[in-house]
């Protein structure tokens, strides 16, 4: 996280290297890579711009909007933190959590005295004082608990206060902060004075940390800190640890906890950060398999908090930072996180630059600390003046509201990235994020399984530069002109009120996966005016949905899938009259390889350094016969995936897919034999391993 005083000043003695901004160019040049992705390049100022098309599926549910999930940080350097002005402003936002004491200095501080060794705390900051600021927000609290410097005995101790001596009703605590940055991976930035710094040991604690909490307040929930799939240091071993800082932590710490914390800075400028949040889901998917593998047999309960997040580099106060915030948020949410938060409420001026018209303050905060630069020349407006990412935060407040259910949206055009909710009360809200600061989009909305009314939409936009959101109602529902740099809600009534509909089915399941079928089942759905006729199982294909199947029962085995691929599933009620259903919640799994096979491949990710690594894919011949000369192929889950280099067989890629064939070395494969080659690989997002491989052809199984 990052600090400052009360001046903005950057402090707490962080090499440079460690500051927020440093620390987030390191991970974007290690993890993320340094390139923009392919496709999302502006297109010339004055060039023509071609019609984008946006589909809307009703049917292809996504997660439910959480009652905490537009969340922000709160730190006790900021002598803000308590005034009615400040908390007025958040919650006219629609903050529902916030989080203290302050990213790192949660690490260094002392709720009993309120202090903080090494660091400045400002007058007005302490927890009843945090506590009244939250209760007039009328947000949730998320409390970190001192790990660096603390123990379980003092977080107890808080518990006790906050939840027994105050009834505040805190229910969530995280143990530390960031506490993978306390130098067992190399870079320090984190207080902690243990003599051991490892995930082990982090793990060991947090269980020690959640024993002693539960037993003041058993209906508290302690979170952990994990780092985020390709972030660092995602996929290093350091010391004496079984694996890497995520797998550690969980394999112990899992059955204890009730959720994880990870934070995300995207790095670069922003027309490289921007298409970043592309990676959201691959990324969301991998830590939730990691917490399914890792954290015991009952890991579905685990949630995930995402408390950090921002842009990294140019656009910092500027429109970037609300278009980024907006779509991030949204990508978050829809993939069930269930809080997001921002870095920070204020933070101070840092680099000012110039961006897309406007001054940039270089400033973390959602709003204005009316500081300066230290030779006085720049100053930024008054305190509490909102810059672009509180209208971002408020525009989300106006587009998502608690119990309204992600659907899948999307674009044709990478400029323009689309999401949608469905409400209760019928309406759908589409949210549309134009990424291209110099041009605007005409759009032609599609919608499936839902009828827009005629009139026109309510509209909420924000564009570059404005001070506030503009609402009015306005053109239709099935298109729109997108102002370059900007957001736009479209909040649309549907054509009929929709009566007497079935429920939708509960939660699905999945068992007896394999490689080319699956068993879903569900809670039955109520019946609404007329009885249940059938369910269907629908398979998410981007923005279109692919029946599977029906039934009249609450179970049902699919087939004809292809091995080795992620499906997301709803599962919606028809009745005898032929209404239809809101989806299920969605259910998401991936097929696997054949139980038995000619082949059989075990690839095996040796040594990782986050944005690249050496794996070693070994290839049995499980036939009579002797192989002679062969061809290995498999296509990468994501388009930021490749092969860098390989040895002992000759490799190539095209788009996603590679092709490995023998050289001399490595032709024969004897019967029941094996052979092993290997690769660098790199990766600029998520690294997620591929798990169908074809041996001349032949589908072989995955070890």
């Amino acid at each position: 996280m990052r600090v400052s005083n009360r001046h903005g000043v950057r402090s707490f003695a962080l090499p440079l290297s460690l500051t927020r901004r440093g620390r987030a160019a390191l991970v974007a040049g290690l993890l993320l890579g340094t390139s923009v992705l392919t496709g999302v390049s502006a297109p010339s100022a004055g060039a023509a711009t071609a019609p984008v098309t946006v589909t809307v599926n009703a049917r292809a549910g996504l997660a439910t909007m959480p009652a905490t999930g537009l969340g922000v940080n709160h730190a006790i350097w900021d002598q803000y933190l308590a005034t009615n002005e400040t908390s007025d402003l958040l919650r006219d936002a629609g903050v529902q959590m916030v989080r203290y004491p302050g990213g790192s200095y949660a690490d260094i501080y002392h709720w009993r005295d309120h202090t903080a060794p090494g660091g400045y705390v400002a007058p007005g900051t302490d927890f009843d004082s945090f506590m009244a600021a939250a209760r007039r927000v009328g947000a949730e609290p998320m409390i970190i608990a001192n790990y660096g410097t603390g123990t379980p005995a003092e977080a107890a101790d808080w518990v006790r206060y906050a939840n027994v001596t105050k009834r505040y009703g805190a229910r969530y605590w995280t143990v530390g902060n960031e506490n993978y940055g306390n130098g067992h991976y190399g870079a320090a930035w984190e207080a902690d004075h243990h003599p051991d710094k490892s995930a082990t040991y982090y793990a060991n604690l947090v269980v020690s940390y959640a024993e002693a909490m539960k037993a003041v307040d058993p209906t508290i929930k302690v979170g952990a800190v994990l780092t985020m799939p390709a972030n660092w240091p995602d996929g290093l071993t350091a010391g004496d640890d079984p694996g890497p800082w995520n797998k550690t932590v969980l394999s112990i710490a899992g059955p204890k906890i009730d959720f994880v914390d990870v934070h995300w800075y995207p790095g670069g400028s922003a027309a490289e950060s921007l298409p970043r949040t592309s990676h959201i889901t691959d990324a969301v998917h991998l830590l939730r398999q990691q917490i399914t593998r890792y954290a015991g047999p009952d890991a579905a309960r685990i949630g995930i908090s995402l408390t950090e997040v921002n842009v990294t580099a140019d656009g910092m106060t500027s429109q970037p930072a609300a278009l980024f915030l907006a779509d991030a948020y949204s990508g978050l949410l829809a993939n069930g996180v269930f809080t997001v938060h921002w870095w920070n409420v204020h933070n101070g001026i840092g680099r000012v630059t110039t961006v897309a018209g406007q001054t940039d303050y270089g400033d973390f905060g959602l709003l204005s600390s009316g500081t300066c630069t230290s030779d006085g020349t720049v100053c930024e407006p008054p305190v509490n003046t909102p810059f672009a990412a509180y209208h971002g935060l408020s525009m989300m407040s106006r587009f998502a509201r608690t119990g309204d259910q992600f659907i899948r949206a999307g674009s044709d055009q990478p400029m323009v990235t689309a999401h949608a909710v469905r409400r209760g009360n019928g309406e759908v809200a589409v949210l549309l994020v134009n990424k291209d600061p110099e041009n605007e989009y005409p759009v032609t909305i599609d919608y499936a399984g839902f009828a827009p009314s005629s009139a026109a939409p309510t509209v909420h936009t924000h564009t570059n530069g404005a001070t506030a959101i503009t609402t009015s109602q306005s053109g239709s529902a099935t298109s729109r002109t997108l102002p370059p740099y900007s957001l736009t809600t479209l909040v649309v009534r549907p054509a009929a009120a929709a009566t007497g509909l079935p429920g939708a089915p509960g939660q699905p399941t999945v068992s007896a996966v394999t490689d080319r079928s699956a068993t879903i089942s569900w809670p039955a759905a109520t019946p609404g005016t007329s009885p249940i006729a059938k369910y269907e199982v629908h398979r998410q294909y981007g923005t279109v949905s692919e029946q599977l199947g029906e039934t009249s029962g609450t179970s049902l085995t699919v087939g004809n899938l292809n091995p080795g691929s992620r499906y997301t599933v709803n599962v919606l009620t028809r009745d005898t009259a032929g209404r239809v259903s809101w989806a299920s919640p969605p259910l998401t799994f991936t097929t696997g390889s054949p139980a038995e096979s000619a082949c059989a491949i075990r690839f095996t990710n040796d040594t990782d350094w986050g944005n690249g690594y050496v794996a070693t894919v070994e290839i049995a011949n499980n036939t009579e016969r002797p192989i002679n000369g062969w061809t290995l192929t498999w296509t990468w889950p994501t388009t930021w995936q490749q092969v860098g280099s390989g040895w002992n067989a000759n490799w190539t890629q095209v788009g996603s897919n590679v092709r490995v064939t023998s050289n001399d070395d490595s032709r024969q494969i004897a019967a029941g034999g094996t052979v092993s080659v290997g690769f660098v690989g790199e990766y600029s997002g998520p690294n997620v391993v591929p798990t169908a491989f074809r041996l001349n052809g032949t589908l072989c199984t995955a070890r």
